[in-house]
C-alpha cells in the first residue's frame, strides 16, 4: 500500500468516533458513503481513499477540540484545505479523520496601515486580492489554482505562482500563523510584525504539509499595485534557445515580475482551447512581466527585448490591459487545455538551477521517447520551477504506470543537475519514495526527529513525505529503511 496499513481496531470504533465528533461539531460531520466520496481524493486524482469520517469545523476552538479527541482516541488526522494539492497531500485514510477547513473562510481584518490581512485558512488565495484591490493593494503569490486554493493550503505547501520570481513564495509573504498542535494546544507564531526572533518556527510550519499541526489563522503581507506593468511575449525557433534566453536575462541582472515558459505542444493546445493569441509554429514561448516605476520598467523591457533577439527570438508587447489579460489567461488555462491532447495528465514539480534548463529540457525529450508518452512543458522559467505535464490515457493498460515512472525520472534528473524534488507542490505521497534520491539517511532522520517533537504519536498525515520510517521511540532513535522503495498503488479510477 502507498499509506501505512489500516488500523482495523480504529475502523471497528467508527460509530463511537463519529458520535464523538458530532458532539464537537453537531452540523459538520460527514459520515455517509455518498458524502465521503466527495473527499476521497485531492488533485492527484489518480489515487482515491475513502476517509473514516470527515469533519468540517467552523472555529479554531472546534479544531482544538477535534485534535484533543483524536489524540485521546489515537485516531490519525489528515488536514484538507480546498483539495487542490497535486502531490496527494490531502489523500485521506480509511482509519483517519479528515478535517476539512473550507468553512473557516472569514477575512478577519484588513490593516492597510501595516500592509497586512488576517484571514482564516479557508479563504481562497484570489479572494485576498479581491478584498483589497479597490484600495490599490494585492496579495502577490498567485498559483494557477488561485481561484480555488485556500490560504491554509498555501501555507502547508509553501505555494508559489506565476509572479514568484520577483515577489517570492508564500513564505516570503507570510507574517504569522495561529496553529493548533496535535494535542489541541493553540499557539501563535509571528504576527503583524513578522517573526520575533529565536527559532524560526514560522519558517518550519510553512511547507510542513500537515505533518505538524493545523493552521487556523494566517497573517499575510499585501503590496501596493505597481504603477506600471508591461507584458512581453517572446517566441523562439527551438526550446533550447528559449531556455538559454531565460538564463541570459537573469544573468544580465534583470528581474522580471514573472517569466513563464511554454513549448509548442502546450502553446498550440492552449491556443485551440481559449485563443489567447499565442503564435503557432514557435517551439518555445516566454511570457514576461516587468513591473515597477516607468523608468525601471522601460529599462527592463529594452534589455529583455535585446536579449531575446540575441537568442534568436522575436518579441511582441501587449498593447493594453485587455491584451495583457488575454495572454495570461492562456497560461492559467494550461492544465485544462491538456484535455485536448489526452484524457489524463500528471503535473510534475521539480526545481533546477536556471543554467541547467537547456540540458534538462533536452533530456526530458529523450525520456519521452523512452517511455512512449507525450508531455508538455509549462513552467515558472525564471526560478527554474519545472511543471512538465505528462499526458496519457488511464484506460490504456500500463500507461499510468509508465507516466509515473516517467515523472519519477524527471524528478531524479532535477536532483542530478543540482535541483530539488519540489518547488511548490510539496512531497505528499507522490514523491515520498524519491526522498532518498535527494536526502541522505542522516538528513531524513533529522527531519523525522522534528516531526516527532511535534507529533510524538505519529497521528498527523501519516504516510506522507517520509519514506518508510519506524515510529517515534525513546530518545528519537529511528531508521530509514532502504534506499529506493517501489511505488505501489492505492485503488484508482
Amino acid at each position: 500500500m502507498l499509506l501505512p496499513p489500516t488500523d482495523s481496531s480504529i475502523v471497528a470504533r467508527r460509530a463511537d468516533i463519529v458520535a464523538g465528533l458530532r458532539a464537537i461539531v453537531p452540523d459538520g460531520v460527514v459520515a455517509d458513503a455518498s458524502g465521503l466520496s466527495t473527499f476521497d481524493a485531492d488533485a492527484l486524482s489518480a489515487y482515491h481513499q475513502t476517509p473514516l469520517v470527515c469533519v468540517l469545523p467552523s472555529t479554531r476552538e472546534q479544531v482544538s477540540d477535534i485534535l484533543k479527541f483524536a489524540s485521546a482516541e489515537g485516531v490519525p488526522i489528515v488536514p484538507r484545505g480546498s483539495g487542490t494539492s497535486l502531490s496527494g497531500g490531502a489523500l485521506p485514510r480509511e482509519d483517519g479523520i479528515l478535517i476539512g477547513l473550507g468553512r473557516m473562510k472569514r477575512i478577519l481584518e484588513i490593516d492597510y496601515e501595516n500592509g497586512c490581512v488576517v484571514v482564516e485558512p479557508g479563504v481562497t488565495n484570489l479572494n485576498i486580492t479581491k478584498a483589497v484591490e479597490a484600495q490599490g493593494f494585492y496579495y502577490a503569490p498567485d498559483p494557477s489554482s488561485q481561484v480555488a486554493c485556500s490560504i491554509g493550503g498555501n501555507v502547508a505547501e509553501n505555494s508559489g505562482g506565476l509572479h514568484c520570481l520577483k515577489y517570492g513564495l508564500t513564505t516570503n509573504n507570510l507574517l504569522g500563523v495561529t496553529f493548533v498542535l496535535p494535542g489541541g494546544e493553540i499557539v501563535t507564531l509571528g504576527g503583524k510584525a513578522g517573526a520575533q526572533g529565536g527559532l524560526d518556527l514560522l519558517g518550519l510550519i510553512t511547507g510542513s504539509e500537515g505533518l505538524l499541526g493545523i493552521v487556523v489563522e494566517v497573517v499575510v503581507k499585501i503590496l501596493r499595485k505597481p504603477p506600471v506593468t508591461r507584458t512581453l511575449m517572446a517566441s523562439f525557433p527551438t526550446v533550447i534557445s528559449a531556455g538559454e534566453c531565460v538564463a541570459a536575462i537573469i544573468a544580465d541582472g534583470v528581474v522580471p515580475a514573472a517569466m513563464e515558459f511554454m513549448d509548442r505542444r502546450a502553446a498550440e493546445a492552449i491556443e485551440d482551447y481559449n485563443q489567447p493569441g499565442y503564435p503557432r509554429g514557435a517551439e518555445g514561448i516566454l511570457i514576461i512581466d516587468a513591473d515597477g516605476v516607468e523608468a525601471d520598467v522601460s529599462h527592463a523591457v529594452s534589455r529583455i527585448t535585446t536579449i531575446v533577439a540575441a537568442c534568436g527570438g522575436q518579441t511582441v508587447e501587449a498593447t493594453d490591459e485587455k491584451q495583457r489579460a488575454r495572454i495570461w489567461s492562456g497560461r492559467k488555462a494550461a492544465f485544462a487545455a491538456m484535455g485536448r491532447l489526452a484524457p489524463d495528465m500528471i503535473c510534475m514539480d521539480g526545481s533546477i538551477p536556471r543554467h541547467a534548463l537547456p540540458q534538462v529540457m533536452a533530456e526530458m525529450e529523450v525520456l519521452s521517447q523512452q517511455y512512449g508518452l507525450g508531455f508538455c512543458n509549462v513552467f515558472h522559467a525564471g526560478d527554474g520551477n519545472l511543471h512538465p505535464l505528462i499526458i496519457f490515457d488511464m484506460m490504456k493498460e500500463g500507461e499510468f504506470e509508465r507516466a509515473e515512472a516517467f515523472g519519477a525520472d524527471i524528478l531524479r534528473l532535477c536532483v542530478k543537475v543540482g535541483g530539488v524534488l519540489s518547488g511548490e507542490h510539496g512531497i505528499g505521497v507522490e514523491k515520498r519514495d524519491l526522498m532518498t534520491d535527494q536526502f541522505a539517511t542522516e538528513d531524513l532522520e533529522q527531519q523525522h526527529r522534528i516531526k516527532c517533537a511535534f507529533d510524538s504519536a505519529g497521528l498527523f498525515n501519516p504516510g506522507k513525505v517520509f519514506p518508510t520510517l519506524s515510529a517515534c521511540v525513546e530518545q528519537g532513535h529511528i531508521h530509514v529503511h532502504g534506499a529506493q522503495l517501489p511505488h505501489p498503488h492505492l485503488p484508482r479510477f
